[in-house]
């Protein structure tokens, strides 16, 4: 850490507190050489995640194209409010579980598991894209599942 008034390396830590709700680290810093006082924020960064394509490409893991997809299965449904807190759940289990790499499939699967959980109606609109119904039994089989 550089001092912004002298560029000195040489600095203490005087005070040090989390932000609230936003992961970062406060610290007020006094530098060793100037003895002038500067504030710093720490964040932690996360890993990048990469999504493996049905077509084997790898593409970074993004959290809006989850959020997109799962709005519009729940898209003028009473649970529309959960889109939120099913994306958390989803994002949070793949960092955990698969660190930097997920094949596409299995989000998949961890959305179909959460919407199934939250609104059946939402589920069998994103089970149709998923798995790319083209008649009216696909629909029949997917529901009869639901049922039973």
């Amino acid at each position: 850490m550089y001092c912004p008034y002298c560029n000195s390396d040489q600095s203490s830590v005087v005070d040090k507190r989390a932000v609230k709700g936003s992961g970062e680290i406060r610290r007020r810093r006094e530098c060793l050489k100037c003895h002038n006082r500067f504030t710093t924020y720490e964040k932690v960064s996360a890993i990048e995640l990469f999504v493996l394509k049905r077509d084997s490409r790898r593409e970074p893991f993004d959290r809006n194209k989850l959020k997109a997809g799962i709005e519009r299965a729940l898209e003028k449904r009473p649970q529309a409010s959960e889109v939120e807190n099913i994306v958390r759940k989803i994002e949070s289990k793949v960092r955990m579980k698969y660190f930097k790499e997920v094949d596409s499939k299995i989000l998949g699967g961890l959305v179909l598991t959460e919407l199934r959980k939250v609104d059946k109606v939402a589920y069998l609109r994103f089970v149709s894209v998923y798995r790319e119904f083209k008649d009216p039994t696909d629909f029949t089989k997917e529901l009869k599942s639901l049922v039973s």
